[in-house]
């Protein structure tokens, strides 16, 4: 019989509105984590939290298998200060870097609590849009991650059973048509970092890069008309 490989990964969640990190073993099943609620300022909490995490985990960075984060959607500057992060640990300590999307972050504890029924993640894209993946039986993804208009979500959401979860699950409820309302709607703030690291013991390396995943344009566009013509 194969021995399982134990990973030690160190998990990183700036995307949204919390500063997370986390260490996870797998051989133990020791997982030691801090997430502070913060709108912004990740870019001062996030080093002084990963060295509070680490001491606490007693965890060399050389000891570490790998490196995960959130790679979006969600805030431009978060998801920039979360993968620099990431990226910089993995340079210098030569471990891979993986990349886990926010959406597949909510829906993992979902999904390990019960897979049968559907489950759309909805975060808050302002102007009354959402980030919208939505989950099937088995996590299958049923709706690829989009943006959508409020209206487009609940009418690709609402098809049956379903639980809502993400920053923009309440704005989903509230436009709910009456006949069948979600079985659970759960306006979490981000992602549970535990569940960045346990996904992320089982990503596969060579498609999980560390890239943002914006799903929109930055709202700052440089303006066409005041560009200078090339000669």
């Amino acid at each position: 019989m194969l021995e399982s490989h134990t990973m030690r990964v160190l998990a990183i969640d700036t995307a949204l509105e919390a500063c997370s990190a986390a260490v996870l073993d797998t051989g133990t099943g020791k997982v030691t984590h801090e997430s502070l609620p913060m709108l912004r300022g990740h870019a001062e909490a996030l080093m002084p939290l990963i060295g509070r995490v680490m001491k606490e985990a007693d965890t060399a960075f050389s000891a570490l298998d790998r490196i995960a984060v959130t790679t979006g959607p969600g805030s431009f500057t978060g998801l920039r200060v979360g993968i620099a992060a990431a990226r910089g640990i993995g340079l210098a300590a030569t471990k891979p870097v993986v990349g886990l999307t926010t959406l597949a972050a909510y829906a993992a504890p979902h999904i390990a609590q019960d897979d049968k029924t559907a489950i759309a993640v909805a975060i808050d894209a302002r102007h009354q849009h959402v980030y919208l993946q939505i989950f099937g039986p088995g996590g299958r993804t049923l709706i690829a991650p989009r943006i959508a208009s409020i209206a487009d979500a609940v009418r690709a959401a609402a098809n049956g059973p379903v639980r809502i979860v993400g920053t923009g699950a309440t704005m989903l409820a509230v436009a709910w048509p009456s006949r069948e309302p979600p079985v659970l709607v759960d306006e979490s703030r981000a992602p549970d970092i535990v569940w960045v690291g346990r996904l992320a013991a089982a990503a596969d390396e060579t498609t999980s890069e560390p890239k943002p995943l914006y799903l929109r344009a930055p709202d700052a566009q440089p303006q066409d008309a005041a560009r200078l013509p090339r000669r």
